[in-house]
């Protein structure tokens, strides 16, 4: 029996019969039939005395690399330059959710696993095994042998998988300029041999300027696809987002279409939300074995204009923040936090009125409701249906609570706000890797959580605002106040050209502008099908109005 690994971190794959394959090993062993089959049981698969191949309950287990194996791994490694099993390595695990693909190849005489390999904390890479399998006198496979193994392997991929869609073809947009640059760059050589390490049928387009993604997907074919993946920051599928939403049949590619994230870009937040990573591998394989999770999404409007946003929406310093240090993105997520202590020490305010439709109006409520929502309905693993299903395939749902050129909304009122410093909507809990603004999101409660600071806090307390957040306190501060509101309304009061709106990151006029979320109008995928986010600190402890109830 046969062993190599192999380093598919280029994208190649090496077949058999090339350099890294079996012909630069020793031959394969000739056997009868019932001697490969004597001890086969459903989850092990011995292919020789010495070499079992084993499905245990969370890894699938390797035993019995020999002297051979090693032997042909050196001279392929002289020859390509390709990795080698360790010297005397006997048995190996490999995790089911790195696990890639695993089949019997064309010549029926081999048997491949493809997997993601960790490297270091932050860094996969594709691998293979290929074993040899027992052959006939003929030098053939026999046919009850190939069924057993067939049937091993679907078992492997049945428990590698779960209840993810194997093979999702995908309709991959890479920006080139995303972030500090290299986003192309990232795909070829990070993302790519994953996604064809999994089999994933793959179209990528490469945008040329900002918003074509757009009109992209205003006019994808939504039937030859299962999910989007934009390789760049969150601008990339702000924009998917939106070319989804102004077609004819909105609400049926919004609910089809999966869109994903591949982080290439400065601030990440939809890839640190849905993978609990911002490196762009570890995002890769998460996309690959990722569950199909509905997602709020908030339909915007200011004056005519109906934008829909699926991160956050901003106005004050934090929008100032994102838009102000644009010019600044080579400095990766560094220019957060170099854009707020310039800021910080402003002490800038925005008089606004704003009026507002809080569904929970305190942290302790906030808390409770995170609570219930995880532990009593748990992860959502599937799309849920809107109420306007039986209305066929129509563009977006109407909106609830009209536009901000409207009157007012009956029991609204708006309220002065002389010194707002931050005003921050958010429908996703990170923002940027370190930033876990909204601990209490859920993907798909109706609901977005709104947090608001004045301007005028000291400067010193700005800045422990913004240690609270490393540490995770962000939520309980003082200074802080949070809500769960369903919409709004915020009218900025002194015209000021140098202030903007940032929707997704992306900037808006300082204008009017009123917000409303639509439950589960979007789709994504996810790890757990919920957010990564630990949500707010000590959210599953009891209360004291639990205990005394109880």
């Amino acid at each position: 029996m046969d062993i190599q690994t192999t380093s598919l971190g280029n994208g190649a794959v090496s077949q058999p019969g090339s350099a890294a394959g079996p012909a630069n090993a020793a031959k394969p062993p000739t056997v009868e039939p019932a001697s490969a089959r004597e001890h086969q049981s459903s989850n092990v698969l011995i292919l020789t005395p010495s070499l079992t191949l084993t499905l245990d309950d969370s890894v699938l287990t390797i035993a019995g690399i020999d002297k051979t194996a090693t032997k042909a791994a050196k001279r392929a490694h002289r020859n390509c330059g390709i990795g080698l099993p360790a010297r005397g390595r006997s048995r190996r695990s490999i995790d089911y959710y790195n696990v890639l693909w695993a089949e019997v190849t064309e010549d029926r005489k081999h048997l491949r696993i493809d997997y993601a390999e960790q490297t270091d904390d932050h860094y996969l890479e594709v691998q293979h095994l290929l074993f040899s399998l027992p052959l006939l006198a003929t030098g053939e496979v026999d046919n009850s042998i190939l069924e057993t193994v067939k049937s091993w392997l679907e078992i492997l991929l049945v428990r590698s998988y779960g209840s993810s869609a194997r093979r999702k073809r995908a309709w991959v947009v890479v920006n080139p300029h995303a972030g500090p640059g290299g986003a192309d760059k990232i795909w070829r050589k990070q993302v790519k041999p994953i996604f064809d390490a999994a089999r994933m049928p793959m179209t990528v387009v490469r945008t040329t300027y900002s918003g074509e993604a757009v009109k992209l997907a205003q006019e994808l074919n939504i039937d030859d696809f299962d999910i989007a993946v934009p390789c760049s920051g969150d601008g990339l599928p702000h924009e998917v987002f939106n070319g989804l939403g102004q077609r004819p049949d909105a609400r049926r590619a919004l609910s089809k279409i999966a869109v994903c994230h591949i982080p290439c870009g400065s601030g990440n937040a939809m890839s640190c939300n849905l993978y609990g990573t911002h490196r762009p591998t570890l995002a890769a394989l998460a996309i690959v074995k990722g569950l199909p999770t509905p997602l709020d999404l908030i339909s915007v409007t200011q004056g005519t204009k109906r934008t829909l946003s699926f991160l956050s929406q901003a106005l004050g310093m934090i929008a100032d923040l994102d838009i102000t240090t644009e010019h600044l993105r080579w400095m990766g997520p560094h220019r957060f936090t170099y854009g707020f202590l310039v800021l910080a020490l402003q002490k800038k305010v925005y008089p606004c009125d704003i009026a507002i439709k809080a569904e929970i109006e305190h942290k302790e409520g906030v808390k409770e409701h995170y609570r219930k929502q995880i532990t009593q309905k748990g992860p959502s693993q599937s799309p849920q249906q809107s109420d306007d299903d039986d209305e066929g395939d129509q563009g977006l749902p109407p909106l609830k609570y009209g536009t901000a050129t409207d009157k007012l909304p009956e029991g609204w009122e708006l309220v002065p706000h002389e010194k707002l410093g931050s005003f921050y909507c958010g429908n996703m809990a990170y923002m940027a890797p370190d930033a876990n603004f909204f601990a209490a999101a859920l993907s798909n409660d109706g609901l977005m959580d709104l947090v608001m600071t004045d301007g005028d806090i000291p400067v010193l307390k700005n800045i422990g605002l913004q240690l609270a957040m490393d540490s995770g306190h962000f939520f309980d501060n003082p200074l802080v106040t949070y809500r769960k509101v369903s919409a709004y309304r915020i009218i900025p009061r002194i015209p000021d050209a140098k202030c903007c709106i940032s929707i997704d990151g992306e900037a808006f006029p300082w204008e009017p502008f009123q917000a409303e979320v639509h439950q589960g109008l979007g789709l994504t995928l996810s790890k757990k099908g919920l957010y990564e986010a630990p949500g707010p600190l000590n959210w599953d402890k009891v209360t004291t109005t639990e205990r005394l109830l109880a």
